[in-house]
């Protein structure tokens, strides 16, 4: 029987395995940000290991509240910086540098096909719209990775997402993966990988993709991954082009990491998306989601675009498509975080800065903060969010906040009108 591109690998980077369940896998890459680190680094410290196994094969950032709010997130940006230049780790991105850490290590070419990616993060799964296996990791694990360059797993299982039909105008990849979050529940993909395919997703660009991945966490799955393929090879183009004759050459090479034909998948979820329409949540699961239409007229006080799921220049160009020329609702508190330095400065470049600010929004540097409701745009109790974020927890933006999740598109369209909003109405 065929492998899936999991279990591919797995193959190819299985240090041990313990059990017949349990895999050790050798780390091409661990990731490292402010809030979950420090408490690794500090305890590597009380038990005389710090150490890492690799300086060049660990990426930093200080991402989540930046610049500190307080003098307990000041802290922990210390712990790294310092812990940082104790062992030369050269890819670490400090405040003027730094942006949302899934999508600036992308941005600067840390992730290829077949890797292996950890990181104390959750959404750590973005990174496998690259065609590798990422996750988020565990304090424990975290420590292990960065001191041995190992992490253990249990045997991949993969579910297949087969996405297929004309995506109708208005609907983007957020509004897909709503639409499946919904069909399979937040539990529906436990422990599993799963693996985007079909002609969709095969069309769609690295930001989209990565939007995929990244939001396959919210149906409890481990990671989600797409096929790496001539769009993979051209986004990475000026970072592998040393190491092939060719782009094709790329392309080519590629293909050893694609799923084989008799893979074994656990299940497969076909979904046509010819007849889908702007997708929005409701509650305070991911899986709670609706036709946006539903919920059209509900007010709203704040909109955030940004977060490691849409704060790319494809989100921010969307969004500016609707702003253009008009003004936010008086009550509306609009908020802009482009993802990284580079978005901010193609934004800048294209105009769609003053797009947002001519209309009323708030613009501001490159952070996680308002996502997990630890700085820039927390919500008071009663408040209510239209956001291009990834989850919708009850208080995860601020206690007592309702969070509603929608695409970069629908969110502008709401700071217009100042409620709900289906953003169909304002396409040319």
């Amino acid at each position: 029987m065929g492998k899936t591109i999991a279990e591919k690998i797995f193959a190819a980077h299985l240090r041990d395995t313990p059990t017949p369940d349990n895999m050790v896998l050798d780390i091409d890459v661990v990731m490292c940000h402010e809030i979950t680190t420090p408490i690794a680094i500090m305890d590597l410290m009380e038990k005389g290991m710090d150490r890492v196994f690799n300086p060049d094969r660990i990426k930093a950032v200080i991402d989540h509240v930046t610049p500190p709010k307080d003098s307990k997130t000041a802290t922990q940006a210390k712990i790294m910086r310092e812990w940082a230049r104790r062992h030369n780790i050269k890819d670490f991105f400090d405040i003027g540098r730094n942006g949302v850490c899934h999508a600036l290590f992308p941005e600067k070419g840390f992730i290829r096909p077949g890797y292996t990616v950890i990181m104390g993060d959750s959404h750590t799964c973005t990174h496998g719209a690259f065609g590798a296996f990422a996750a988020g990791v565990g304090t424990t694990d975290l420590e292990v990775g960065i001191l041995k360059g190992v992490c253990a797993f249990r045997a991949p299982k993969t579910m297949r997402i087969e996405v297929s039909g004309i995506v109708p105008r208005g609907v983007f990849a957020k509004d897909i993966i709503l639409h499946i979050i919904k069909e399979l529940t937040v539990n529906g993909a436990t422990d599993q990988v799963m693996e985007f395919r079909g002609p969709v997703v095969d069309a769609m660009d690295m930001s989209s993709r990565m939007t995929l991945c990244n939001m396959a966490v919210e149906a409890g799955a481990t990671s989600g991954i797409c096929l790496p393929d001539r769009i993979t090879a051209e986004y990475l183009w000026p970072f592998i082009q040393n190491n092939y004759p060719s782009l094709e050459a790329a392309v080519e090479d590629f293909r050893k990491w694609h799923s084989d034909p008799d893979a074994f998948y656990t299940r497969t979820l076909t979904v046509d998306v010819s007849g889908l329409e702007p997708q929005i949540t409701f509650g305070f699961k991911p899986d709670q989601v609706k036709d946006i239409k539903e919920l059209a007229g509900t007010r709203v006080d704040q909109i955030y675009i940004g977060s490691c799921t849409n704060g790319r220049i494809e989100d921010i160009r969307a969004a500016a498509s609707v702003l253009k020329g008009r003004r936010i609702a008086d009550h509306v508190r609009g908020i802009l975080t482009p993802a990284t330095p580079a978005i901010y400065s193609m934004a800048l470049d294209e105009g769609l800065i003053k797009i947002f600010m001519d209309s009323g929004f708030c613009v501001l540097n490159p952070t996680c903060g308002a996502c997990l409701g630890m700085s820039s745009g927390v919500l008071a109790e009663g408040e209510v969010c239209a956001s291009t974020t990834n989850r919708n927890f009850n208080g995860r933006m601020g206690k007592g906040g309702m969070v509603h999740l929608m695409s970069p598109l629908s969110a502008a369209a709401a700071a217009i009108t100042g409620e709900i909003t289906d953003p169909r109405q304002f396409l040319d």
